[in-house]
């Protein structure tokens, strides 16, 4: 056979041997922006990891070996244990091991959530699964604070940087990872439909529980959070998966997802029946016990989503500017330069946004910092979860047929974008609770206000926009119909206030020019001729990876 026959030419090579935090100008610029040098310092080792061939194999090798239920061990025992691909155990090790979980919440360093959150963004490229029991972990901790009891006894070992798997009881780990059992399959979102019965033992605090749960991922940690009805209503309870005494708790789980991605994350249905559990806050409060959970999840969904888009422009980027068609490099040829820099302005919003929220975690006891968190956490777990799928496809498409093979791992990425939107609350839940928080807690809309005003009279777009939306909050007859346009429009706006503050200008008026304009297409590659080659060519730059 001819050699040439077998010759591959005109490919891009793989996309690896880069720093993943250092090669992302809009999150390096994050960092130093709401952390210091040192924070982005220390994710060196993280971003090395993260850009390297054998990171890249073992993101693919979980997704590719799903993990097994395993209900009765060979002698007929019950044992519900789920078994994983070594590949998602070198992802967790490291993902804990870099404090990726629930560390933040007793670090002594400056800007540990800012830290923590570049690094979730960042890790997360590498596959997105196991992000879901780090995430979990570390939202636990804000829940935890209900019960000071609990909260002493688990905030340890959920903040250990140890990776510790197995069924043991608590005492015999070095480490621990925390999950969550909220929805049931008559409700959904609506957890106040829930029907599970907690029963009071007669020992204060200690409950037997009885009803299932219809999503509950990571179902091999080691504590739960679950909402359950009480004699006083729905109710917060610590649901630990093996008792002090080494015996097994009551954890019976009936069946693993089949799901359209997250395919290396086991997600289960669970059936409680005699389940020895621990109440979290007082009966009736289960809602308000959870609430600064959901807060950290969404967090970690925005996140999440941004590192979904920065891993795809980034494989798209690299793709053509080693690839040619038609006589020249794909990057050099103006219609794919457009949609490159389109994909990476949208890449570069989420990242932004994304990182101002984490530094409003950081920033706890400050009254604005709190307000903002509260009214700005739906808005951009609406919004940048939404924009993601769109996103992400069109980076799939930047590769043509490549990228529609399993090979290159964006058929993984897109499986994987829908999910954010979905998880801890749907659009149509984050939106209504954008509209809940205006209602109930005015303070909201002075902090969107504020941030927003920071950038008020550098760019007449963005100052159009916030006046629009302001207008949409005087009519409050359509509100609620309307409640997407409202998410939508006030996310746009901030991270219009935080390009226009800190990214380069050219970055700043592509954004402006279409997510802030009414003659915006909603498809990428439509940035407008008069931004000029120049200015495109600055923001692909930027996005680019270069490899040592």
């Amino acid at each position: 056979m001819d050699q040439v026959i077998r010759e591959a030419t005109n490919q891009a090579p793989p996309l690896v041997g880069h720093h993943v935090v250092n090669s992302d100008a809009a999150l390096s610029e994050a960092v130093l922006r709401h952390g210091s040098p040192e924070v982005l310092k220390s994710l060196d080792e993280l971003g090395t990891l993260a850009g390297t061939e054998k990171a890249r194999n073992h993101g693919m090798l979980a997704n590719r070996f799903e993990p097994e239920l395993h209900s009765y061990d060979r002698y007929g025992n019950r044992v519900d244990e789920v078994a994983f691909h070594p590949s998602w155990h070198w992802l967790m090790e490291h993902a804990v091991g870099f404090g990726l979980q629930a560390a933040p919440w007793v670090s002594d360093e400056s800007h540990p959530h800012v830290r923590r959150a570049a690094g979730f963004l960042a890790w997360s490229q590498v596959e997105s699964g196991h992000g879901c029991p780090i995430s979990m972990t570390y939202a636990a901790i804000p829940a935890l604070q209900a019960d000071e009891v609990l909260a002493a006894r688990w905030t340890p070992p959920l903040a250990a940087t140890h990776y510790d798997p197995g069924t043991r009881p608590l005492a015999a780990k070095r480490a621990a990872l925390a999950g969550m059992g909220m929805t049931e399959k008559q409700g959904g979102s609506d957890v106040r439909a829930n029907r599970t019965e907690a029963r009071p033992t007669g020992v204060e605090g200690d409950y037997t529980l009885h009803g299932h749960k219809w999503f509950t991922s990571a179902p091999m940690n080691d504590v739960f959070l679950v909402l359950a009805q009480a004699p006083g209503g729905l109710t917060c309870f610590l649901v630990p998966r093996c008792l002090p005494s080494g015996e097994r708790n009551v954890f019976d789980i009936a069946r693993l997802k089949d799901k359209l991605g997250n395919r290396s994350n086991a997600s289960s249905e669970l059936e409680f029946d005699g389940t020895l559990a621990q109440r979290l806050g007082d009966e009736g409060r289960g809602v308000r016990t959870i609430i600064e959970m959901v807060a950290a999840t969404r967090l970690d969904c925005v996140i999440g989503s941004a590192a979904l888009m920065r891993r795809a422009v980034a494989e798209a980027s690299w793709h053509v500017a080693h690839r040619s068609a038609f006589g020249r490099v794909l990057a050099d040829q103006p219609l794919m330069a457009n949609v490159i820099a389109d994909l990476a302005v949208e890449s570069e919003a989420a990242t932004a946004l994304a990182m101002r929220l984490a530094a409003a975690v950081d920033d706890r006891d400050d009254a604005h910092e709190a307000a903002l968190r509260r009214i700005a956490l739906p808005l951009a777990k609406f919004w940048v979860c939404k924009r993601t799928p769109a996103q992400v496809a069109e980076a799939l498409e930047c590769l043509g047929g490549n990228g529609y093979t399993e090979e290159s791992g964006m058929p993984l990425l897109f499986r994987e974008s829908p999910l954010n939107s979905i998880w801890e609350g749907s659009g149509n839940v984050n939106a209504l609770d954008v509209l809940r928080a205006l209602s109930r807690e005015p303070e909201v809309l002075e902090a969107w206000i504020t941030e927003v005003g920071a950038a008020h009279g550098a760019d007449p777009r963005l100052d159009r926009a916030v006046e629009q939306t302001l207008t949409l909050l005087g009519d409050s007859g359509a509100l609620e119909v309307s409640a997407r346009q409202l998410a939508g429009s006030m996310a746009a706006c901030l991270q219009g206030s935080l390009l226009v503050r800190f990214a380069p200008p050219e970055v700043a008026d592509a954004f402006c020019a279409t997510r802030l304009d009414s003659r915006y297409h909603g498809t990428f590659g439509t940035l407008p001729a008069s931004l000029g080659e120049s200015a495109m060519r600055t923001i692909i730059e930027r996005t680019t990876p270069t490899v040592d």
